[in-house]
């Protein structure tokens, strides 16, 4: 087991790097000293930094099969990543007081919007991403690795549904949730949702333009082709 250094530190200062900012006591300082814009952007780059060297480092891991590879594995990342990036373009800056930097101004309960797909659109994109990438990585790094944060994102919004409801007040909570979504689509079909209409032009163009450069950085950045061989 000897080789895990690398790995195993990327995975406990990735673990600090998100729980630690989430304490109030360290957290109020820091937006106060850089306002909140600021934090949340030098948070983000950040959070992008250790994810990257996170991935690297389970690329360099000993390697250790859990499964045997096969070609058809390569086409689940492929049609999962554009959904995947639908929900984070859609999900980044939408008015959304019931998850993690979503803003109160501007949501109205009865018309949710992405949030009545699902109420956590960025911690659903998370897992998408991480659960279907194990499936062409059948070694134990990569399982740790995606696994841990298809994990995490699970996790995470039970922690946030229910840090807010304590926050707000159950009742409060239960009004500006009733045509959202824990899991997607749930609202939708049990009818507590209806979208008043497509995405906009250029949220899909923006995620189809997220897409492509994903799909054209993967092999420089990473190492591998995404495609199917």
């Amino acid at each position: 087991m000897g080789g895990w250094g690398e790995f195993a530190g990327a995975f406990v200062v990735f673990l600090l790097s998100h729980a630690l900012p989430a304490r109030p006591a360290l957290r109020r300082p820091l937006v106060t000293a850089l306002g909140e814009r600021a934090y949340l952007a030098l948070y983000s780059l950040a959070s992008l930094a250790v994810l990257a060297w996170l991935v690297l480092a389970a690329g360099r891991a000993p390697y250790i099969a859990l499964w045997d590879m096969a070609p058809w594995q390569y086409w689940v990342p492929n049609i999962a990543m554009p959904l995947t990036c639908l929900l984070v373009v859609c999900g980044t800056g939408a008015p959304n007081p019931l998850s993690f930097g979503g803003r109160a101004l501007g949501f109205d309960p009865e018309h949710p919007g992405v949030a009545g797909l699902a109420r956590h659109p960025l911690l659903w994109a998370i897992a998408l991403w991480a659960g279907s990438h194990a499936v062409p990585n059948g070694d134990l790094a990569h399982g740790l690795l995606f696994g841990g944060f298809a994990g995490f994102a699970l996790l995470g919004m039970w922690a946030i549904d229910r840090r807010r409801r304590r926050q707000i007040g159950a009742e409060e909570w239960a009004r500006l949730a009733a045509r959202t979504s824990f899991w997607p689509a749930a609202a939708l079909l049990s009818g507590r949702w209806h979208p008043l209409g497509r995405p906009s032009i250029p949220r899909l163009a923006a995620a189809m333009l997220l897409w492509l450069a994903l799909l054209l950085l993967h092999g420089p950045v990473i190492g591998v082709s995404p495609l199917p061989p």
